[in-house]
């Protein structure tokens, strides 16, 4: 069994490829395509068309990851397609400091009428060997303990819809995931609960690490102690927490067209 990731959208730009602040990869495994977010315009279609991929014919299932512009707004090029996500994705949402709205253009009722739209807090089986998480757990004391989203009344928003995608390739876990609002470790954990698969062999995606910090500090001690074999922070992950990435793991800068074959 097989799986490959095609990077759509992503901050930084590769080859003649497009680029923007948001996230959406294809995922190819069990003979099936999933296209995982897809960033807030048409670039993950452009980019898509110059990789000789067609999203309209070839697509038929898209999982959201959460419920934010960059991830969700290029939802509104597409249609007819069956859409996972967990159910706080339509929620309206705001960044604290200067209210501006980050939620998702479209309504939920729009979504409903050009979606079959499955929404649900519980892990999910996509295929033989992928799985939606579902409301992810927050277990750890480092990560989601503080947010910068609030909701209409004020409320902190910890972006509770905030899940990820789990792969199993030779008995061993590949997690893609947005933007880990939920925390990476977090997501990681719950993959092994979902799955009953402790090795984890990748984890892809927006870690949400913005400094150079103890939840930085932690997460690169957890890969350590899970001893995963590859990293690819991106999109949210800042400057400082890559650098820290790159002088404890080498890792690649993650860019549109970049494929990942496991």
């Amino acid at each position: 069994m097989k799986l490959k990731i095609t990077v759509l959208t992503e901050n930084s730009a590769g080859g003649q490829l497009l680029a923007e602040h948001g996230l959406s990869y294809l995922v190819e495994i069990d003979g099936e395509k999933i296209l995982f977010d897809t960033g807030h315009s048409n670039v993950f279609l452009k980019n898509a068309r110059h990789l000789g991929i067609d999203i309209q014919n070839e697509v038929k299932t898209v999982v959201l990851s959460h419920g934010h512009w960059d991830h969700g707004d290029g939802l509104q090029l597409l249609e007819n397609k069956k859409l996972i996500t967990h159910p706080g994705s339509f929620l309206k949402r705001f960044g604290k400091n200067d209210h501006r709205f980050v939620g998702l253009s479209l309504s939920k009722e729009a979504f409903q009428k050009k979606f079959d739209l499955t929404e649900t807090i519980h892990p999910y089986q996509i295929s033989t060997h992928l799985w939606f998480l579902g409301e992810i757990p927050r277990l750890n004391n480092f990560e989601s303990q503080t947010t910068s989203f609030s909701f209409e009344n004020g409320d902190d928003d910890f972006v509770s819809d905030d899940s990820a995608l789990a792969a199993v390739v030779n008995n061993e876990l590949v997690i893609i995931t947005g933007c880990s609002h939920s925390g990476i470790c977090n997501i990681c954990e719950q993959a092994k609960m979902v799955t009953g698969i402790s090795a984890i062999k990748a984890v892809i995606g927006g870690f949400h690490l913005k400094h150079q910090n103890r939840q930085t500090t932690e997460t690169i001690d957890y890969f350590k102690r899970n001893r995963v074999e590859k990293i690819f922070p991106s999109h949210c992950t800042e400057l400082p927490a890559l650098v820290t990435f790159y002088n404890e793991f080498g890792i690649t800068q993650v860019k549109t067209g970049m494929v990942l074959a496991f």
